[in-house]
């Protein structure tokens, strides 16, 4: 016997206030008795320290259950006996918020991890093995806001604007300008931007584009603020031409990225990084905040 849960839309994105629909499809050779059918709905934010954070604040293991955004149960099929072949039980959950909160967005992160599931549950009899199946689906805002104007960000890197490196007379004299359109960005539109190196008094092997994101967990007694590697483009190989505008191009991907989001026990916040490497893989980094929105 088979337990399976489809929803109607293929791509299974879902807003506020939409109806979630789909069949429980059961398939067996012979009559199947069973105690009931039941579809749950979860929704809920899972928090959790990396390691170097773990110890420093024990009102941090308080904070840091689950927050529950959405629960909902339904019973589709009371106890009884479902024929031989295949059986299909259509549903519908509307996604509501449970009581005050707020639905986030569907993000999968290290520290911080938004999810969204449908669960069906066969009960069987005491000598049968009950039957689950989970699927997940993605949960997306409405556009909320009209699109901002344009915040470009025109920037020129020397070795004198790095605030992340100490010993500044280690690192080769160069001059790189560019611009990126805007710092504020829609999450389905692309980072896009140029970079142009002026001069450089040594080889470069690379220069790199790295999506980052911040995330914070915590409560009034602290925070533990961690950030860690999305994606990384390289946008240039080898030493490159001076004075050519190299162009910069970036989809962010989805799941792994989200709306910047500030609440009371976590935020998760991006950046990008311009990473230039020198021939002895010496290497200098230039960082910009980035603020992703949906409209």
């Amino acid at each position: 016997m088979a337990l399976d849960l489809r929803l109607k839309k293929i791509n299974k994105v879902y807003k506020e206030g939409d109806l979630v629909s789909g069949v429980v499809v059961v398939e067996s050779k012979g009559d199947l008795q069973h105690q009931g059918i039941v579809l749950t709905m979860e929704g809920a934010v899972t928090l959790q320290l990396s390691a170097k954070s773990v110890g420093l604040f024990e009102a941090f293991y308080n904070s840091l259950k689950p927050i529950q955004l959405v629960n909902y149960t339904l019973e589709i099929a009371k106890p009884g006996r479902l024929p031989s072949g295949k059986t299909e039980i259509p549903f519908e959950i509307p996604l509501k918020p449970k009581g005050n909160k707020t639905l986030y967005e569907t993000y999968h992160g290290v520290f911080v991890n938004i999810q969204y599931t449908l669960k069906v549950d066969m009960k069987r009899s005491l000598l049968n093995k009950d039957l689950q199946k989970q699927c997940e689906f993605i949960v997306e805002y409405k556009n909320q806001e009209d699109k901002p104007k344009l915040k470009p960000v025109n920037f020129t890197i020397t070795p004198e604007t790095l605030t992340n490196v100490k010993e500044k007379q280690n690192v080769p004299k160069f001059r790189v300008r560019g611009k990126l359109e805007t710092s504020t960005l829609c999450i389905t539109t692309p980072l896009k931007g140029e970079l142009m190196v002026d001069s450089c008094e040594s080889q470069i092997k690379s220069i790199e584009i790295q999506l980052v994101r911040v995330e914070t967990c915590g409560c009034a007694e602290g925070y533990a603020k961690d950030a860690t590697e999305i994606q990384n483009i390289q946008i240039a190989d080898g030493d490159v031409c001076r004075g050519i505008a190299i162009p910069i191009h970036m989809v962010f991907p989805r799941l792994f990225t989200c709306p910047t989001l500030s609440t009371n026990n976590f935020k998760v916040e991006f950046e990008i990084n311009i990473v230039m490497v020198f021939h002895d893989d010496h290497l200098v980094t230039e960082n910009f905040p980035i603020k992703l929105t949906r409209f």
